[in-house]
């Protein structure tokens, strides 16, 4: 793992095509904005869990459903 420290304005690019901007730092917290081909997912590490949970449930129930 890389980790860095970066002040709001600065970037950090990752290959040829992505850009990671510190946007504003606040309390406990920092906004970034990503840059990156349309193309690529971008998700929260969190979220992931819960849309894998959520289309397993729904697979299940179209299978009960037939």
């Amino acid at each position: 793992m890389l980790v860095l420290t970066r002040k709001p304005g600065e970037r950090v690019l990752i290959g040829d095509d992505i850009v990671i901007t510190v946007l504003e730092s606040r309390g406990d917290g920092i906004r970034i904005g990503i840059d990156a081909p349309r193309g690529l997912r971008i998700q929260r590490d969190e979220v992931v869990p819960a849309v894998v949970e959520a289309n397993a449930a729904a697979h299940t129930d179209d299978a009960e459903s037939l």
